[in-house]
């Protein structure tokens, strides 16, 4: 059909206008270290990154088989085998801040939800690489409101699975994703309870995690690939160290979400427990087995300082907390190393490692030789020796690495197998205490 000089001239504008802007550079900043200086909503954090917009192409093939459309915008046009990244001109609605307020505040249950839009950017502005490579499908946690959700759509990113654990908030995020063509994958499912200890069936929110991968179709991937899931959200507040201890296990095991790859957490966790999670040797008070494992397993990296008062915090009786806390919420990225495992340390002893660790750690003050001594008689001055440590070296002066390759140490010796450890692994891997 032919089309008139001012038709033409029309949809050239309206391809103009829904360009996206040009790309900025990444810059990316690792550190182990917290920062005291104080953090606004516009503000990033020493250890951030500086934020990033899509690339200047108007189009972008999908990473997805088959034919299956990403379609980012509600009114984008439909590319076979292609989509678009939603128009800055035509972004969804993230609502305010009073409006999102009272949707979270029907939360019958104690949670943390971001309520406002301009700290649901922040967050995004820090996941702009992420969303730009588009390599991994991105879990977010309770959702709620689905404020994060909809300033990662906006962002551009290609698969955002929902996973929400209250009922009341499904239906909201069920009609955005009908709207979505393949962008984003609502599920009743409570992220930090997923694979509970037992068998059987059981009812959302509840899940094993075979069964969400498997639905959503990521198959498992090879610990040296690249990471195939990012897991965003807020850790919750009343068993927040619980939570962490049984990641940590599942990662040394291989289990859960980690028997599909490298999955990375992107998470806020409280100040107090970051800072734990950070701390070096020689601080006998905050190092603990907490610290080392999750250094020795992980890269951590701080993106941003949030205070706790820029969230929501709902109790039980669906209302919103008011305690006064000078305590912030740290943004983490956690990412498990590629090179974690060897011949001498696998899935099949990595809880033993764990147990050695938390041994040697709840006595920060005591000599590591004597607790090598308990373990094998004699043992204890040849492992040292090979460590290059002194006879008087402390269990709180060990870095992580050295941890590690004392236990490699241990397993090729040959004189602790079957004698150490083996029963109280059994007996306290699944408690979250030490």
């Amino acid at each position: 059909m032919a089309t008139c000089g001012g038709c033409r001239f029309f949809f050239r504008t309206l391809r103009t206008l829904c360009r996206p802007p040009s790309a900025l550079p990444l810059t990316k900043h690792m550190t182990l270290s917290t920062s005291t200086r104080p953090y606004s909503l516009d503000s990033f954090s020493s250890g951030s990154r500086m934020p990033t917009s899509q690339s200047g192409k108007a189009e972008r093939i999908s990473p997805s088989s088959g034919s299956v459309q990403r379609n980012l915008s509600v009114v984008a046009v439909p590319l076979k085998g292609q989509f678009r990244p939603l128009c800055r001109y035509d972004p969804l609605d993230l609502g305010d801040m009073d409006e999102n307020t009272q949707k979270a505040l029907a939360c019958k249950s104690m949670r943390r939800f971001i309520v406002d839009p301009a700290l649901a950017r922040i967050v995004t502005d820090h996941l702009a690489g992420d969303i730009e490579d588009g390599k991994a499908v991105i879990f977010e946690c309770n959702p709620g409101p689905g404020v994060l959700t909809r300033a990662l759509l906006n962002r551009g990113a290609q698969r955002v699975v929902a996973l929400e654990s209250e009922a009341y908030f499904l239906p909201e995020l069920q009609d955005l994703e009908s709207k979505l063509d393949g962008q984003l994958d609502v599920v009743h499912c409570d992220f930090f309870k997923l694979d509970p200890i037992g068998h059987g069936s059981m009812k959302p929110p509840a899940m094993y995690s075979k069964k969400l991968f498997s639905n959503l179709g990521i198959p498992e991937a090879h610990w040296s690939a690249d990471v195939p899931v990012k897991v965003v959200g807020i850790f919750s507040q009343r068993n927040e160290r619980s939570l962490l201890w049984k990641l940590i296990y599942c990662l040394f095991e291989r289990l859960s979400i980690f028997h599909y790859g490298r999955v990375e957490l992107i998470m806020f966790i409280s100040k107090k427990e970051y800072t734990k999670l950070v701390t070096r040797p020689r601080d006998y008070k905050n190092y603990q087995a907490f610290s080392v494992l999750w250094q020795m397993a992980c890269d951590i990296e701080l993106l941003h300082e949030e205070p706790l008062s820029s969230f929501l915090t709902t109790k039980r009786n669906g209302k919103s907390s008011t305690k006064s806390t000078v305590d912030n919420l740290c943004l983490v990225r956690i990412t498990p190393r590629e090179d974690l495992f060897s011949s001498l340390l696998s899935p099949l002893n990595g809880s033993t490692l764990v147990i050695m660790v938390k041994q040697c750690l709840a006595k920060r003050k005591s000599r590591l030789i004597e607790q090598i001594n308990s373990w094998s008689p004699g043992s204890g001055p040849d492992l040292i020796s090979k460590l290059g440590f002194f006879n008087d070296t402390l269990t709180g002066d060990v870095y992580p690495d050295e941890y590690k390759r004392l236990f490699e140490l241990m397993e090729q010796s040959g004189n602790f197998a079957e004698s150490w450890l083996y029963e109280e692994t059994l007996e306290t891997k699944n408690t979250g205490r030490g």
